[in-house]
């Protein structure tokens, strides 16, 4: 890493180690420790529930920080995840040293790193979202050449009391400047803290939502990552969930990243963005235009789309928000800049050179700086999604997109413009496959595509009976029609899942 870029990251192990995080090793974070008295070292791990845990250590003496830095530490495995038997349940949590930053909330200097789970036998555990996500990747790349890279889009509410004055229209927040957007000083504060945990962190901004409903006043919110590699896409967002927790529990506000929030009121996605890439060169695009191989993974996505919402939809009121007129896909297609779709293709930077020069007479045309930036986004996951289970079926079903023989057919099929919603086009519409209505046809739908993602034992078969037996046990089959009408039941239901997620 060039000392330039040293100098403007904001991670403190980078700056202080001159190298970047991938290259970090066992002697360079025990280095930091000694040199910023580091008192405490947290392990962090992310168990079913998708919520970030804490194994934490008092360092005491060298010997014992190299002792937890070179072999980790024993876990019960039976209490962050369902499906592993009490019986033989011990796992092993050990530290991934790239991933490790200091803690910005502690009293003391605490250091934080990520852990992967391995079994008794030393090997990684089958059932890790974490590991499932590695597998798919390195099957991608192995099948491929190719890099799959990922960007998320982590919407959340923030609820405080009502306030009087600079009050905002109801679903006109997007990009609200203060003082109508009230919090954008925690989503702020956040984007700083990620990114001295060495996330790369595209952007932030207020969202459409924003109302009140009694005393309290909602008010919506956006960041958005850079693309990275899908693990290190799955960790920035949720260290990002943490933090915003974290800073939403110190200013006496509620944080929620539940798929809707009130009756009426638009819910918060997780969309994700992505692009293909060889060798530094963005293979989604080519001459200008979507290549084929984006397409023929833009295929595979909406061929399991329903059964995608099994990791990325998980709760009853998941499919509130999935319904029509709310920039909620409902129908599975794709197409360019259209918020319907499951899948939208949005602007590239084709002419930036002239669009700078225009607003800037006196510039120079300005070459193209770096690869293509054009991605793809899968519009369809919430904030209940298990956000490495997510990714780790946007792999596989991408993976599969390439190697189907139709899918050029099928994304041509499936390709739809903008005005499919109009009344004209209802013919179109009608033709094109729904997606899951509630958490028990979301779990139909993987059970019916299962062998899709076990292929080449990517997803473990139990973790997959597990996912089903969840899905199902909400009982919420044809909720939809049950609620229907019924806005004081729908409001309960909605409440119910607000302050978990």
């Amino acid at each position: 890493m060039k000392s330039f870029d040293v100098a403007l990251n904001p991670n403190d192990l980078v700056r202080f180690l001159k190298k970047p995080a991938i290259e970090f090793t066992r002697n360079d974070l025990m280095l930091f420790c000694e040199e910023m008295q580091i008192e405490m070292v947290n392990f962090r791990y992310l168990a079913e529930d998708g919520r970030l845990k804490t194994l934490s250590f008092a360092i005491t003496s060298r010997k014992y920080l190299e002792t937890i830095l070179s072999r980790g530490e024993r876990v019960d495995g039976s209490s962050l995840f369902a499906y592993m038997e009490s019986g033989n349940s011990d796992l092993y949590v050990v530290p991934r040293y790239r991933t490790a930053f200091l803690n910005p909330f502690t009293a003391v200097p605490t250091l934080d790193i990520f852990c992967s789970f391995y079994n008794h036998e030393g090997r990684p555990l089958e059932s890790d979202p974490g590991y499932i996500l590695r597998r798919a990747g390195e099957a991608f790349t192995r099948e491929t050449g190719f890099q799959f890279l990922a960007m998320g889009e982590l919407e959340y509410y923030v609820m405080a009391p009502r306030e009087e004055f600079y009050r905002s229209k109801d679903q006109k927040g997007y990009h609200a400047s203060g003082p109508f957007a009230k919090f954008e000083y925690i989503r702020n504060e956040a984007m700083r803290i990620l990114a001295r945990t060495g996330s790369s962190i595209k952007y932030g901004h207020a969202e459409v939502g924003c109302f009140t409903d009694g005393d309290t006043y909602y008010e919506q919110h956006e960041i958005e990552f850079l693309p990275a590699q899908a693990v290190l896409a799955a960790e920035q967002i949720v260290l990002a969930k943490w933090i915003l927790r974290k800073l939403g529990h110190q200013y006496g506000v509620r944080i929620s990243f539940a798929p809707k929030i009130h009756v009426g009121q638009a819910g918060s996605g997780l969309h994700f963005h992505m692009l293909l890439e060889k060798d530094g060169e963005n293979l989604t695009a080519a001459n200008g235009q979507l290549s084929d191989l984006a397409r023929k993974m833009i295929a595979g996505i909406l061929d399991s789309a329903g059964a995608l919402t099994a990791f990325g939809n998980t709760l009853p009121t998941s499919y509130l928000r999935l319904v029509p007129h709310q920039e909620a896909p409902t129908r599975i297609c794709w197409g360019e800049s259209n918020r319907l779709a499951v899948v939208r293709v949005p602007l590239s930077w084709t002419g930036a050179g002239e669009m700078i020069q225009d607003a800037n007479p006196n510039e120079a045309r300005i070459p193209a700086i770096g690869p293509s930036e054009q991605t793809f986004e899968f519009r369809v996951p919430d904030g209940s999604a298990d956000i490495y289970l997510t990714l780790a079926g946007l792999v596989v079903a991408a993976l599969r997109g390439l190697t189907m023989p139709d899918a050029l057919e099928l994304a041509a099929q499936l390709y739809v413009d903008a005005d499919i919603f109009k009344p004209e086009q209802r013919d179109k519409l009608a033709r094109l496959r729904q997606l899951p209505r509630s958490c028990w046809e979301s779990a139909e739908a993987l059970n019916h595509k299962r062998e899709i993602f076990e292929n080449g034992k990517i997803f473990p078969h139990g973790l997959i009976d597990s996912q089903i037996e969840k899905l199902k046990s909400y009982g919420d089959r044809d909720l939809s029609e049950r609620l229907n009408g019924k806005t004081d039941e729908i409001k309960a239901l909605v409440e119910q899942f607000i302050a978990y997620i």
